[in-house]
């Protein structure tokens, strides 16, 4: 819970410190705003005792999602009226638990490619990753404990991982996608970012579909999908993972080695096949009325997606749905409780014209497994270049979301014990 006072700082924060992050979205009168909500908060819950979990938090909202009194533009140069429409389900569910909306933040344009200002909060000249750029800085920077995101490719992961904080998406379809600007409906999930794991357990609790907290369980079996898939990952993520490794064995997990995703470069073809076609059809109301005012990397996509024939893109749909039923196959198999890996393919890259590459996150997403992205340590991209942090992503079975937040805590123990 959070008072009026620690509203006030967040706000304060906010107008200071982000003169240079650019994690927000400018707004006029936010401190006035957010001392009305917090002022309605303390009427409808008067009593201190019977306030909800997240009573008071400032909460930082991507703008692709739909707020009431806010605009959205989902980082575009559109007019807001062609977004406009109810509240986002997930931005509700998070008010009603009592979070503060402190405002919108940046996103590259349409949740895609093309980056907003954003600067990575360790070293500026950094990419902090995307598309919820804004998000997880706002969040690494400490400017709010809280902030909605989405992941449609790795869209949520790379950027905690990048930025250094909590990053999580849960199972595909866990929160309702209603009133988020679309990219690709069969991959859009809603997630967010928190400042501690426990943080993040109360608003996975308030945002996910039919929430029921874990029951305390044994250890979960750790699996490392070798492969091809760890080849993606450069020498600074493999070094700092074999360190993770490590640090999770000498706390007592059980950590295998499994062979899996030996076809990662036909996951990631068929990832982008449906993402480019689906993209498309998103915009197919807006493009050819305003295709003037999108951004080139947004525009060529939407072109190309037009381009991809119908066969094409139901046979990559058809192999999405199959491998959505062979990796929890797999995992069952070699009874496997969650995957663990390099949240990306290295430390955020230099510059601010790119947002990274997602390969690390795409199997997952495609997959719809609940994904958690934890600080790991710092690595170097280049010998006497800054450090820059690294996360571990650990993917579990579909529909597992509350087991995963409740190992959380076990895994960030063990990590700290022995950073990388």
């Amino acid at each position: 819970m959070s008072t009026a006072a620690e509203l006030a700082a967040a706000v304060d924060r906010i107008a200071h410190a982000d003169r240079d992050l650019h994690s927000f979205v400018d707004e006029p009168g936010r401190a006035e705003r957010v001392r009305a909500a917090h002022e309605e908060l303390a009427a409808r819950w008067p009593d201190p005792a019977r306030r909800p979990a997240l009573y008071g938090v400032a909460l930082g909202v991507k703008d692709v999602f739909r707020v009431d009194g806010l605009p959205t533009l989902a980082g575009s140069a559109l007019p807001a009226d062609v977004f406009a429409g109810p509240e986002a389900t997930a931005v509700t569910r998070l008010r009603a638990a009592g979070a503060v909306v402190a405002g919108k933040t940046v996103t590259a344009e349409f949740a895609y490619f093309a980056p907003g200002p954003t600067r990575n909060p360790h070293h500026p000249e950094h990419t902090p990753g995307g598309s919820s750029s804004g998000s997880a800085a706002a969040v690494a920077a400490g400017l709010v404990p809280l902030a909605l995101g989405t992941q449609t490719v790795g869209s949520v992961v790379r950027p905690a991982a990048y930025c250094g904080c909590i990053g999580f998406k849960p199972t595909y379809g866990r929160i309702p996608c209603d009133g988020v600007v679309a990219n690709a409906p069969t991959f859009d999930t809603v997630g967010f970012f928190a400042a501690d794991p426990a943080l993040a357990a109360a608003a996975t609790a308030a945002l996910c579909d039919g929430w029921a907290p874990a029951a305390p369980s044994a250890r979960p079996v750790l699996g490392v999908p070798t492969g091809p898939y760890l080849d993606q990952a450069d020498l600074g993520a493999c070094g700092a993972f074999a360190a993770q490794i490590t640090a999770l064995r000498e706390a007592g997990y059980e950590v295998r080695e499994v062979a899996a995703l030996d076809d990662v470069a036909e996951v990631n073809r068929r990832q982008r096949v449906v993402n480019l076609v689906e993209l498309a059809r998103s915009h197919d109301a807006w493009f050819d009325r305003y295709a003037d005012r999108y951004r080139p990397q947004s525009a060529a996509a939407i072109r190309e997606g037009r381009a991809i024939d119908a066969a094409t893109y139901t046979a990559a749909l058809d192999g999405v749905h199959a491998f959505r039923r062979a990796v929890p196959a797999r995992m069952d198999a070699t009874r496997t409780d969650v995957w663990i890996c390099p949240s990306a393919t290295g430390p955020a890259p230099r510059g601010l014209d790119a947002t990274g590459d997602p390969v690390m996150n795409v199997p997952w997403t495609q997959a719809g497994l609940p994904a958690l992205s934890l600080p790991a340590g710092v690595v170097a991209r280049e010998p006497g270049g800054p450090a820059l942090p690294v996360g571990l992503q650990c993917v579990a079975r579909p529909g597992a979301d509350e087991q995963l937040l409740a190992w959380a805590p076990g895994f960030v123990d063990a990590l700290r014990a022995r950073p990388a």
